[in-house]
């Protein structure tokens, strides 16, 4: 992956910078920053969370599982008792509530990891170590076309440095 890799020292100057990348239509762009900021979560953009796919599937699987398990161990293993039915479902809603819960909450953390490649097991390309003591980083996919339109909007910024990266 090609990109440009820009540190800034100032927060409002790579928020301003990351804004008129994406009015040209640069799509891949990764922050690093030493501390969570939300001027750069205003200005990412990022569309809604997949996590929350898992959750409901895992919730689903598990209410499913809930209700499966309670009616087949109650037909497996009948008690009879005044004539009630055998499986119902009004006893079995505490059942399956829970392992909608149980479920639902593995699924998300499995989700999470899974999805922010957790174990990272190849170096981030374009962190410096500066960027977790003060600066602020841009990476900027950019293929060699127009890296040189990237690294000229990262400059007119005021970035500290910027390098291409490979």
């Amino acid at each position: 992956m090609q990109g440009v890799l820009a540190a800034f020292a100032e927060i409002d100057s790579a928020v301003e910078a990351i804004q008129e990348l994406r009015k040209k239509s640069f799509g891949d762009i990764t922050v690093f920053t030493p501390t969570p900021r939300h001027e750069f979560e205003e200005v990412m953009e990022h569309p809604p969370s997949k996590v929350r796919r898992f959750t409901l599937a895992g919730g689903l699987l598990g209410v499913t599982f809930g209700y499966w398990i309670a009616i087949w161990i109650s037909d497996y293993w009948p008690i009879v008792v005044g004539g009630k039915p055998v499986a119902s479902w009004v006893p079995y809603t505490i059942i399956g509530f829970e392992l909608m819960v149980l479920f639902g909450s593995l699924s998300t953390v499995f989700g999470m990891f899974a999805l922010s490649r957790i174990p990272r097991l190849t170096l981030t390309v374009g962190y410096d170590p500066r960027f977790s003591h003060g600066d602020y980083g841009v990476w900027v996919v950019a293929g060699p076309d127009r890296a040189a339109e990237a690294t000229a909007v990262l400059q007119r910024h005021g970035a500290l440095e910027v390098r291409n990266e490979r």
